[in-house]
């Protein structure tokens, strides 16, 4: 799938919408480590970004954008339209991290 086809918006400027395909989604669970958390005590002491929750944060973002795309494409769809992140800690230091959107096959 072209990532350009994947907007916030609920449309795509010079496409139209032929089918929608309903709501696709990827999700992924992450725990923190104990090393890491080690690591992120480290830098707290110095203030500023904490790099190794922010990189760990990224990565789970982007492997959720992918089983959503995955996701998609195993519907036929060749666009994700109104796509939102969602996060929800299930326990101290698991969070779900959820990626969704709505399936479509857009054409010019």
């Amino acid at each position: 799938m072209d990532p350009t086809f994947v907007t916030t918006a609920f449309t795509l400027d010079g496409y139209r919408i032929v089918k929608s395909l309903g709501t696709v989604r990827g999700i992924v669970v992450r725990s923190r480590s104990v090393i890491g958390n080690f690591g992120a005590s480290i830098q707290m002491i110095f203030g500023g970004n904490i790099s190794l929750w922010a990189s760990m944060c990224e990565r789970t973002r982007e492997d959720a954008y992918e089983r959503m795309i995955r996701h998609a494409e195993e519907r036929g769809a060749n666009a994700v339209i109104g796509f939102r992140y969602d996060a929800t800690e299930i326990a101290q230091g698991v969070t779900e991290v959820l990626a969704y959107g709505t399936a479509c096959i857009v054409e010019k």
